[in-house]
């Protein structure tokens, strides 16, 4: 089997601006596999469009069924690829990820089969980024009844934990900005944040849990003093607190006491060996379309469970890699939670494959169609950018 040619596609932006990059690889066999790099946010969706193309240009005419062989000759063909951040692992995570969807439907069987079984039937999920508003509409919660409001929509949606950020948006119009974020927290912004952690907290109810999400707008001195505040209401753990660096996130964890998440930034199992060695992260959040796919993302989630650490894949993309990331989570020993992001609610987003997995009562389900269990839609390839490289 050999690849022919790869479509690239770049999706119509969403109402703001969202835009997911997709690729679909073809064999001479008629067998095709989708992937994606999950960078279609965050002002890099172009870089990313053209990442996944540069790649695609180098493995024309290889064999799709061997990803590994395929995965280290991007990794160090491509002069960026050695300790690289997340255009080049976003590119490589695209191809990966159509690679071993490629290799499911060859031998027609899931890519859980592929990783050695599922761990579990079904996946505890979460409702992640509440503040953003609960539902396909974008509705920034500002005040403490919106925050109770939506966190209390999540609840009776059925799912038992919600993660929201409560040091983004400002009660009245925009978001805090750089400067206020920066340094130690005032006593009003302390004081808003708890009030908005107590309501929240009081929406769910005690039995409930609540993931405490920061984007690391703080600095470390500011994210302990955030999160000793917050113990009070029993956070499931603290994500991303501040800049991902070991010796910082250690430093959080020791001085509060909170299970530490964080990943989403760190790129590859050389970057991520570290925050393992000095116990820096308690839970692991590698993205399948940002750290290399499914190949690489697998070999961190063995690298953690050596270290106790918990997995919870970051996914913010299409239902691409939300299928992509079920097929791995079912097989792990470690994994923790699996996160359903708010904007996988969104029609723009649902609409760009052709099947529809959602969780039901805070459960996901996980496909068992051969490959990754899911495709790109017609018309996501209709009203997108593509580029074929053959």
């Amino acid at each position: 089997m050999k690849i022919t040619k790869v479509d690239v596609l770049r999706a119509k932006p969403n109402e703001r601006g969202w835009t997911p990059v997709l690729c679909r690889i073809y064999t001479d066999e008629g067998i095709y596999g989708d992937g994606e790099a999950a960078l279609g946010y965050g002002g890099v969706s172009r870089s990313a469009f053209g990442m996944v193309q540069d790649c695609a240009a180098r493995i024309l005419g290889m064999n799709p069924l061997e990803h590994e062989v395929i995965w280290n000759h991007l990794y160090r063909n491509c002069f960026w690829g050695r300790n690289g951040g997340p255009l080049v692992f976003g590119g490589i995570s695209a191809i990966d990820i159509a690679l071993w969807d490629i290799k499911g439907k060859a031998y027609g069987v899931p890519v859980h089969e592929l990783l050695g079984g599922k761990q579990r039937e079904s996946l505890r999920a979460y409702a992640s980024q509440i503040q953003f508003g609960w539902g396909p509409d974008y509705t920034p919660a500002r005040s403490l009844e919106d925050y109770a409001r939506e966190a209390k929509k999540a609840i009776d949606d059925g799912y038992d934990c919600v993660k929201a950020d409560f040091f983004s948006y400002k009660e009245g119009e925009g978001r805090f900005t750089e400067n206020e974020q920066a340094g130690l927290l005032s006593q009003a912004h302390m004081k808003l944040v708890e009030e908005r952690i107590v309501v929240t907290r009081e929406a769910i109810g005690p039995d409930n849990d609540i993931i405490l999400e920061n984007h690391c707008y703080t600095d470390a001195q500011s994210a302990v003093q955030m999160a000793n505040m917050a113990k009070a209401y029993r956070m499931f753990y603290f994500e991303e607190p501040t800049t991902p660096h070991p010796e910082l996130l250690s430093y959080v964890h020791r001085e509060t006491g909170l299970p530490v998440a964080s990943g989403e930034r760190i790129f590859s199992r050389w970057q991520y060996e570290k925050f393992f060695k000095e116990q820096a992260i308690q839970i692991a959040q590698p993205d399948i379309g940002t750290s290399g796919g499914i190949t690489e993302v697998k070999k961190i989630c063995d690298m953690a469970f050596t270290h106790d650490v918990g997995i919870q894949i970051h996914i913010c993309g299409s239902p691409i890699v939300t299928a992509a990331s079920l097929q791995l989570e079912c097989t792990l020993p470690n994994f923790v939670i699996h996160e359903q992001n708010v904007w996988s609610l969104a029609p723009s987003c649902r609409e760009l494959a052709i099947h529809d997995y959602q969780p039901h009562g805070g459960k996901f389900l996980i496909p068992d169609l051969p490959g990754i269990g899911n495709e790109i839609s017609e018309k996501a390839f209709a009203e997108g950018e593509v580029v074929t490289i053959k």
